[in-house]
């Protein structure tokens, strides 16, 4: 499975990888592939808590803040946080529909 899916280090999550045409692939490696797509697929909310509990100890360290400089740097960590959250679920929304239409075929 490793060669269908990559792991992307900001997002923290595997995410599909193939070189070849979906078609190309033989019937029993997609079904693999969706599998092992929706088991990713099911960690990414636990994933975007994870990230949505590092905003909110960002946000309350920025609150406390008093240095300016330190407060660009929460708020440019934040707005990576919640960048990522929204990568997250691009991939979860996307792939939903694909998987589904795939595991129906």
């Amino acid at each position: 499975m490793e060669q269908f899916f990559t792991y992307d280090e900001r997002l923290g999550i595997l995410i599909p990888a193939w070189k070849q045409e979906w078609e190309d692939i033989p019937v029993n490696v997609q079904n693999e592939i969706l599998l092992k797509w929706e088991q990713i697929r099911g960690r990414i909310p636990d994933r975007i808590k994870e990230l949505e509990h590092g905003i909110n100890m960002k946000q309350h360290e920025l609150s406390n803040e008093i240095n300016f400089e330190k407060s660009c740097l929460l708020n440019s960590q934040i707005a990576d946080l919640a960048s990522i959250i929204n990568d997250l679920w691009l991939w979860y929304r996307t792939n939903q529909n694909i998987s589904t239409d795939k595991m129906h075929q």
